[in-house]
């Protein structure tokens, strides 16, 4: 009976312990996320009546000491010359949930899905979900930016930093198009 008991304990716990090992990938993900990466992420935007790609985007990942499996960071869109700004930056949070990856830009109100990746120290390649969408993209691991010398929403072009009405700075106050962010296929 004893040995019965020892048997059905040590299954149980083997079972208990295969149970949560899902979860306990999600600060190993985080931990490996954490950095700056650089590479063509797909990006458009739209505005104007034109539609303008985004030459390559950086994204840093910091990581929250005290959640393990979350944090802050920036996403930059850099453009060409031919479009009517050189960059659009976020901020962003993030967070790895049942190892998906979830990101939020705060100054568009705007969520992601990664999943389907690949992370190691040099490279971060994957699947973006926007709605109906899923682009593929990859990117390199590198060093940082100096991230203070972005502004952050649309800043040109008429653009103010809040993301509320996106009005003409000074007298006239004309209302403006705000850019639309498209995830392309690749």
């Amino acid at each position: 009976m004893r040995r019965l008991t020892t048997l059905l304990a040590t299954v149980l716990m083997t079972v208990m312990t295969m149970s949560f090992t899902s979860c306990t990938e999600d600060p190993y993900i985080a931990d490996s996320l954490a950095g700056t990466w650089r590479g063509n992420m797909y990006i458009s935007t739209s505005y104007g009546g034109y539609t303008y790609d985004a030459s390559y985007s950086e994204l840093y990942f910091d990581t929250d000491p005290y959640s393990f499996s979350s944090g802050v960071g920036y996403w930059v869109d850099h453009y060409a010359s031919g479009a009517p700004y050189e960059y659009v930056a976020n901020h962003i949070t993030w967070t790895v949930r049942n190892s998906v990856i979830y990101i939020h830009l705060v100054e568009e109100n705007y969520d992601i899905a990664i999943g389907d990746y690949y992370l190691d120290d040099g490279y971060f390649a994957g699947t973006i979900y926007d709605g109906n969408n899923q682009i593929r993209f990859r990117l390199m691991h590198t060093s940082s930016p100096n991230w203070g010398s972005y502004q952050y929403g649309y800043y040109d072009y008429g653009y103010a930093k809040q993301n509320t009405g996106f009005t003409r700075s000074g007298a006239d106050s004309v209302k403006v198009e705000k850019p639309v962010r498209i995830f392309r296929n690749n």
